[in-house]
């Protein structure tokens, strides 16, 4: 039995060692071909036991087999404030939606709405005006590129989401093929709430 949890506060505390492992083998795979590291993810995740974050959770049964974050974003002020310098919406009216993971041979069931509902849904009860999110940009002839890679540029259209011109963050990650970090460009997309 597949279901959903919204979690805020002290009940996220709970799931951070199953996000970070999720993390960890999701982003492993194109577009984020991500190393990840177990102490690295444990001390990012805290972020969202701040007040205003959400962690939208899926479960069969016990196990948690996805989940997506979020933010008010001027918690992310450091890390997007130069992606957003030139663009009129204030931090503060934004709620910024993270990372979304989820098992591969759970995707197709809607479970990426329910990610998606909960956590604008959170941004309105702030109420912050706008939803964004980032997505990482890469080459289209980069060798690990699966054939039959298809973004989800559409879904997230379907959902209002377009991406904003000029609005991009700059991170550093270490990729499964390379020796070192090496820093990658996210797009930003953002609808109003």
């Amino acid at each position: 039995m597949i279901s959903t949890r919204v979690l805020t506060g002290d009940s996220v505390a709970a799931v951070l060692d199953d996000l970070a492992r999720l993390r960890i083998a999701v982003f492993r795979d194109w577009p984020y071909l991500y190393d990840g590291d177990p102490d690295y993810e444990r001390d990012y995740l805290r972020a969202y036991q701040t007040p205003g974050a959400v962690v939208v959770a899926a479960f069969d049964g016990a196990r948690m087999i996805g989940a997506a974050t979020g933010a008010p974003m001027e918690h992310h002020a450091g890390d997007f404030a130069a992606a957003f310098a030139n663009r009129p919406e204030a931090l503060e009216d934004i709620f910024y939606c993270a990372e979304s993971v989820l098992l591969p041979e759970y995707r197709g069931k809607g479970l990426g709405h329910a990610f998606f509902d909960g956590r604008e849904a959170q941004g309105r009860a702030l109420g912050r005006r706008y939803s964004a999110f980032c997505s990482v940009q890469r080459p289209p002839d980069h060798p690990l590129r699966p054939t039959n890679y298809r973004p989800l540029d559409d879904f997230w259209r379907k959902r209002g989401y377009e991406p904003l011109s000029g609005a991009v963050a700059e991170f550093d990650w270490k990729d499964i093929d390379a020796p070192v970090s090496t820093r990658k460009p996210l797009q930003f997309w953002m609808k109003r709430l």
